[in-house]
């Protein structure tokens, strides 16, 4: 066999190991590479090819995720029966591409001797979980026939209620708008694009952004494109250039703690994304999911609350604050646009599940959420100091990060050539995980970059972590100039 024809393009946007993937793929279903062949050791193909060992490990872990290739510990690497189709060719019959099946390989649940800072979550304190406990109960004693019950796709009545009294008094709902319970933002996001957005229309979204809302977006068929996300949010004049040339349908955008950079819009920039909007007579879909988890800093408006046209649709959720079990948010949306929403999620569910928004509506209402937030707060402090000052204690010139002001998220860039993804490699065997940043890409590459999340881990993890990546960009990197560090100054 012939290994050095497999090609490789230091300038292309797709990380040189999954060429290199994507290549031996082609060839063990073509036939090319037959079932039991044995590839070359990961260091001789890799001096073959003029690349890193680990570059190598990387595309054979991916074809091994695949089932394409089997891995014996001291014989090697065998192209595998596995990779052969069955009689039925579904990926044919799909309407639309799927996600990135990397990324669900990436976040498979790790053990608790892991640095893990893949997932953004804030775990339950027992003091939460009991709490949860009694409100559960109580509405249950008092309230379970109904609860129990089919509910109105609208939610739980008190909840809503609730809901959109708080968000009156907050400024956010105004007259003529109404409020829809929803499975967190997720679904909020779905209704959205499913009463909004034709196939072939575009939407534009953040660059870097939540896969979760791309990926959304791109099965329903809509084009997606990206605007750029600095240090402020998402880069207004660019949103303007893109709403001259494109004509976007619609426009979705995380103003606070933004996923995966942690950026936060200021005030100005935030009137200015919705004067440009109305220009364009543009629907603005605000994502305000880590509202709550503000760390330092003044709050700042959202743009629901700025909106004076009735142009924003706004979510919200209990997930990110309360327990992410417990799928429960919320839109704020004019009564025309709430009520079309309601339509397609009873489409969608037929009934709503009364029992975590009951229990939600007691926590709430009895004072035990505002508790649990005060104390996840101090959590998500301290852990966020705990990352900013580990990084720059340990990591080596030429990483840059900004320092975000609330959230669960760390944005870090690699100094060149280092790739995010064949880093990943290399710290899953020191027992480190992250997300690497070429998931959270629309349009442009992101393989330099990497998401930490530090609100689930105590502080020594995170300072354990981070210093064992720093130790593998220090062994990886070549001389850079002196640390450049974006944002703020640090907390304290």
């Amino acid at each position: 066999m012939n290994w050095s024809a497999l090609s490789v393009d230091a300038g292309s946007a797709v990380p040189i190991y999954r060429q290199i993937c994507e290549q031996l793929a082609g060839w063990i279903r073509s036939g090319r590479l037959v079932d039991g062949a044995r590839l070359p050791p990961t260091r001789e193909l890799a001096g073959l090819l003029g690349l890193n060992r680990t570059t190598v490990a990387a595309a054979y872990e991916a074809l091994e995720n695949d089932g394409m290739l089997k891995a014996h510990v001291g014989r090697g690497s065998y192209v595998s029966a596995a990779a052969g189709s069955g009689p039925m060719e579904w990926e044919q019959r799909f309407r639309t591409s799927a996600p990135d099946r990397e990324l669900y390989q990436v976040m498979q649940p790790g053990d608790g001797e892991l640095v893990d800072f893949r997932s953004a979550r804030l775990e339950p304190t027992s003091s939460a979980v009991e709490a949860l406990q009694h409100a559960a109960q109580r509405e249950l004693s008092e309230h379970g026939r109904a609860i129990l019950a089919l509910g109105a796709a609208e939610g739980y009545p008190p909840l809503r209620d609730s809901l959109i009294s708080r968000m009156r008094a907050a400024g956010v709902a105004r007259d003529g708008d109404e409020v829809l319970v929803t499975s967190g933002c997720q679904q909020g996001l779905d209704l959205v694009a499913k009463i909004l957005v034709r196939p072939g229309e575009r939407v534009l979204i953040e660059d870097p952004v939540y896969p979760g809302a791309r990926d959304l977006f791109l099965a329903a068929g809509a084009e997606v494109s990206g605007a750029r996300v600095g240090p402020e949010g998402i880069s207004v004049p660019e949103v303007e250039q893109q709403l001259t040339r494109q004509r976007p349908r619609l426009l979705v955008v995380t103003p606070s703690f933004q996923n995966p950079t942690g950026a936060t819009m200021p005030l100005e920039a935030r009137r200015e994304l919705l004067r440009v909007a109305a220009r364009f007579d543009v629907p603005v879909v605000e994502n305000d999911v880590y509202a709550g988890l503000r760390y330092r800093g003044q709050e700042t408006p959202s743009l629901k609350s700025l909106d004076r046209d009735g142009r924003v649709i706004y979510l919200r959720s209990f997930s990110k604050v309360a327990h992410p079990g417990l799928r429960v948010g919320w839109c704020v949306a004019p009564r025309a646009v709430a009520r079309r929403l309601a339509a397609a999620k009873q489409l969608t569910d037929l009934h709503t599940d009364q029992l975590s928004q009951a229990v939600l509506y007691r926590m709430w209402t009895d004072g035990t959420l505002d508790q649990h937030l005060h104390e996840a707060l101090g959590r998500g402090r301290a852990r966020l100091e705990a990352a900013v000052e580990a990084c720059r204690r340990e990591m080596p010139p030429g990483v840059e990060w900004l320092i975000p002001e609330g959230g669960m998220h760390l944005w870090l860039r690699l100094p060149a050539p280092l790739d995010a993804s064949e880093l990943l490699v290399r710290a899953r065997a020191e027992r480190v995980l992250f997300i690497p940043g070429r998931f959270f890409a629309v349009t442009r590459p992101q393989n330099d970059a990497l998401r930490l999340s530090f609100a689930g881990l105590e502080p020594e993890k995170i300072r354990r972590g981070v210093a064992g990546l720093a130790r593998l960009v220090r062994e990886q990197a070549p001389a850079a100039s002196a640390l450049s560090e974006r944002g703020v100054p640090a907390l304290v």
